[in-house]
C-alpha cells in the first residue's frame, strides 16, 4: 500500500460525553477564529491560495467535533447529547455568521474572483465559484440592518430546528406513542414479529404482554398483519399525531421555521423560500421541481385509483360492501390481495435475507462492480456494542475509508435509516489524503435469544440504499473537503443510493447470499418473479404518498405571506389535495414530524427523492442495456461518485449516460407503461 496518507485512523470515541462534546466544539471554536482572523488580516494580495484555500481548509477540528456530536445525538438519543446540541446551536450559527458576513473576508473572497493569482483546475474554480456564492447568498452584500436581521433570523431557525427534531425523537419513545396488547389481540401477526414485541415488553418488566410501538420496525408490520381493525387504527393515530399538542409540539415551530424562511428568503429579493434554496440544485427552479411533481401525478394518478379501487373492492368480500378504506387499512388490505393475486407474502423472502449473509451480499455488491474489500476490524473504537466497523480498500488494495455500520433499534435512537461521515475525504497542500470515515445507521429489529435475524425486502433495501449513500462517501476522491463525497447537490445525492435498490429485484445477484437460513437454498426464480410483480402492484399509492411529501414540503417553502399554526391543517389539505389517496384525518398532520424538512436539511428539497428516482432508473437502464455487472458501465458510474461537487451534476450525469435522464425508465420500472 502507498504511503501516501494523512489520516487514515479509525475515529477516537474516547470523552463523548454531552459536557466533553461542548467543551471540544467551543475550543474548536475559538481555534477556528484565530485561523480566519489570520485571512482576513493578511496583507497579502488575495489570491486562491492564501484566501480560498486558505478558508477551505480552517476549522478541521470544529468539522470534527461538530460530526462527532450531531452524529452520536442521532444515534444514542443521550439526554446530555441533546442538551449539548441545544447549547451549541446558537454558537455554531453565530460563529458561521460571523465568518460569512465578515467585510474583510468578503473583499478578499471577491478579489480573488476578479483575479485569482493563478490559472486554477476545474476543482478550484468550482471551490472558488462555491466560495463566493456561499459569502454572496449568505448576506456578504446585505447592508448592516439587513445582515444584524440575517443574523437573527438563522440563529432562530438553528436552534428551531435543533428544537423540532429533539421533540420528534422523544415523542416517538413517548409512553403515549406505545401499544400494549394482550394474548387475545395478536391475530394475523406473524410469530417473529409476536416475539419481537414480546421481547420489547419483557425489556422494561411487563412480561406476559406485547409492546408496539410508531417506530418502523414495529409500526410497519404491525399496520401490515393485524387483523383487528381498531387497533391498526389505534397505532395509526398515535403514528399520525406526533407532535401535535402536548409539551412536545411541533405546529407552532413548524409555522414558525417557515415564516421564518420566507423572511430570509426575502431579504435577498427572492419571492418564496424555495426560489431562494433552489437556485443551487440540480433542478434549478421552483417551476423545474414543480413541472417534476405534476408530471409524476398525471403519469400516476389513474394507476393509484385502479388499485385503491380494487383493493377496496377485495375487502368487500370480507367486510360487507358498506366497507370504505381507510389510510389504517391500507397495508393490511394491499398485503391481503398481494397474497391473493400473487401468491406472495412479504414474509416469503425473510427466510433468504438471513442479517450477516446480508451484509456480505450487499458488501459484494461493492466488489462486484467496483473492486472494494472489506475487512471487519473487531477491536476498533465505537461508540456503542451494536457497530461494526469495516476497514475498506480499492482493487488495488489501497485503503480508501472506514465504514461504521450500526444496524439495531434502541431506546433513544433517531427513527428511520441514513448515512453519515465522521471526517471526510480531502487531501492537503502537499497532497496527502485523508481517507473518509463514513457510518450508516439503521432500526431493525434487534435478535431475540438464539433467533437469526431476518431481513424484510423493504429492510434489504433500505439497508441498499444507505449502503449506496456510504458507496458514494467512500468512493471520493477530491482535494477539497467541502466539495467531496456525498456534499452534492441535494437533488442528485440521492442518485446513488436509490441507484443501489435496483439490485434488490436481480437473481444474478441474489443467488451470491440470498440463501434459506435453514435449508441453504437460495430463492426460487418462480418466488423472486411473485415479488416483482407484488412490488409493482402499490408502486402508484408509493409514488402518491411521495408526491404528497414533495407538495407539502414545496407549498410550506413557497408560502409568499406568513401562515398560522391554526390553520396548519387546511394549510396541509389544500398542499396536497391534488395527489391524496385519503381524505385527511381531524388532528393529524404530517408536517408536525416532518423532520427531513423541519429539521434534516431537505426544505424545499423533498422532491429531490422523486428527481433522483427519475435518475436512478434511468442509470440502471444503462446497466441493463450494457450488461448488469459490466465493468466498463461500472466504471464510468464509479467515476462520477468519485468527483463530488467539482462537476456540475447535471454535466456529471451526461458524461455517464451520453444525454439528459427521462421518466420513461421508471414508469416501466413500476408497471406504468410497457
Amino acid at each position: 500500500m502507498k504511503e501516501n496518507l494523512r489520516r487514515n485512523e479509525p475515529i477516537n470515541f474516547e470523552n463523548i460525553s454531552g459536557k466533553e462534546l461542548v467543551e471540544a466544539v467551543k475550543k474548536a471554536i475559538a481555534r477556528h477564529k484565530i485561523e480566519i482572523a489570520k485571512i482576513a488580516e493578511s496583507t497579502e494580495t488575495p489570491n486562491f491560495d492564501n484566501t480560498i484555500a486558505a478558508l477551505e481548509r480552517s476549522g478541521e477540528g470544529l468539522d470534527s467535533a461538530i460530526l462527532m456530536l450531531s452524529n452520536l445525538e442521532s444515534a444514542l438519543g443521550a439526554d446530555d447529547l441533546m442538551t449539548a446540541m441545544t447549547e451549541i446551536t446558537p454558537l455554531l450559527s453565530e460563529h458561521s455568521a460571523d465568518i460569512l458576513l465578515d467585510e474583510r473576508l468578503w473583499k478578499r473572497v471577491n478579489a480573488v474572483k476578479e483575479n485569482p493569482g493563478r490559472e486554477l483546475t476545474q476543482e478550484e474554480r468550482r471551490l472558488l465559484e462555491e466560495t463566493w456564492r456561499d459569502f454572496a447568498e449568505s448576506g456578504a452584500e446585505l447592508d448592516d440592518e439587513r445582515k444584524k436581521r440575517y443574523r437573527e433570523i438563522t440563529s432562530r431557525i438553528s436552534q428551531l430546528s435543533v428544537r423540532f427534531g429533539q421533540n420528534v425523537a422523544n415523542d416517538m419513545k413517548s409512553e403515549s406513542r406505545k401499544l400494549w396488547l394482550n394474548e387475545n389481540q395478536l391475530e394475523g401477526l406473524p410469530e417473529d414479529i409476536k416475539t419481537a414485541a414480546a421481547a420489547e415488553a419483557s425489556a422494561v418488566g411487563r412480561e406476559g404482554e406485547w409492546l408496539f410501538t410508531v417506530f418502523y420496525p414495529s409500526y410497519a408490520p404491525f399496520m401490515k398483519f393485524q387483523a383487528d381493525r381498531s387497533l391498526r387504527e389505534a397505532l395509526y393515530r398515535m403514528y399520525a399525531t406526533r407532535n401535535v399538542g402536548g409539551e412536545l409540539d411541533n405546529t407552532a415551530i413548524m409555522v414558525e421555521i417557515a415564516n421564518l424562511r420566507l423572511e430570509l428568503a426575502r431579504l435577498f429579493g427572492y419571492p418564496t423560500y424555495a426560489d431562494y434554496s433552489l437556485r443551487r440544485s440540480m433542478a434549478g427552479s421552483r417551476r423545474a421541481v414543480m413541472d417534476l411533481l405534476e408530471s409524476l401525478r398525471n403519469g400516476y394518478t389513474e394507476a393509484m385509483k385502479a388499485e385503491i379501487t380494487e383493493i377496496e373492492a377485495f375487502a368487500r368480500k370480507t367486510e360487507g360492501d358498506d366497507f370504505k378504506l381507510m389510510p389504517w387499512d391500507y397495508s393490511y388490505w394491499s398485503n391481503k390481495l398481494k397474497e391473493a393475486s400473487y401468491s406472495f407474502n412479504d414474509n416469503d423472502l425473510k427466510p433468504y435475507f438471513e442479517l450477516e449473509s446480508t451484509i456480505g451480499g450487499v458488501m459484494g455488491l461493492a466488489t462486484r462492480l467496483y473492486g472494494y474489500s472489506f475487512r471487519l476490524l473487531p477491536d476498533a473504537p465505537k461508540y456503542h456494542a451494536d457497530v461494526k466497523v469495516f476497514e475498506v480498500t480499492d482493487r488495488n488494495g489501497e485503503l480508501i475509508g472506514l465504514l461504521y455500520a450500526d444496524f439495531f433499534n434502541r431506546e433513544g435512537k433517531s427513527p428511520g435509516a441514513w448515512m453519515t461521515e465522521y471526517r471526510q475525504e480531502s487531501r492537503d497542500a502537499d497532497g496527502l489524503k485523508t481517507v473518509p470515515a463514513v457510518s450508516i445507521v439503521c432500526n431493525f429489529t434487534k435478535p431475540t435469544g438464539a433467533n437469526p435475524v431476518l431481513l424484510t425486502a423493504a429492510e434489504v433495501e433500505t439497508f441498499l440504499h444507505e449502503f449506496g449513500h456510504a458507496l458514494h462517501g467512500l468512493s471520493a476522491d477530491t482535494v477539497f473537503a467541502s466539495l467531496s463525497g456525498t456534499n452534492v447537490r441535494r437533488d442528485f445525492v440521492e442518485l446513488f443510493s436509490q441507484f443501489n435498490e435496483n439490485f434488490l429485484t436481480r437473481k444474478e445477484w441474489l443467488d451470491g447470499f440470498a440463501r434459506h437460513y435453514i435449508t441453504g437454498e437460495p430463492i426460487p426464480q418462480e418466488l423472486l418473479d411473485r415479488f416483482i410483480a407484488s412490488s409493482r402492484f402499490g408502486a402508484a399509492y408509493a409514488c402518491m404518498r411521495q408526491l404528497g411529501f414533495g407538495f407539502l414540503d414545496m407549498a410550506y417553502h413557497s408560502i409568499n405571506a406568513p401562515i398560522s399554526a391554526e390553520a396548519s391543517e387546511a394549510f396541509e389539505a389544500k398542499a396536497t389535495e391534488s395527489v391524496k389517496v385519503f381524505d385527511p384525518e381531524p388532528g393529524c398532520l404530517t408536517g408536525a414530524a416532518f423532520g427531513h424538512i423541519f429539521s434534516g436539511g431537505y426544505a424545499a428539497g423533498y422532491y429531490g427523492y422523486k428527481w433522483s428516482e427519475v435518475l436512478d432508473a434511468d442509470a440502471f437502464a444503462a446497466f441493463e442495456e450494457e450488461g448488469l455487472f459490466n465493468p466498463q458501465t461500472a466504471e464510468r458510474f464509479r467515476k462520477i461518485m468519485t468527483l463530488g461537487n467539482t462537476v456540475p451534476p447535471q454535466d456529471l450525469y451526461r458524461e455517464f449516460r451520453g444525454r439528459d435522464a427521462n421518466i420513461d425508465a421508471l414508469l416501466r420500472r413500476d408497471g406504468i407503461r410497457k
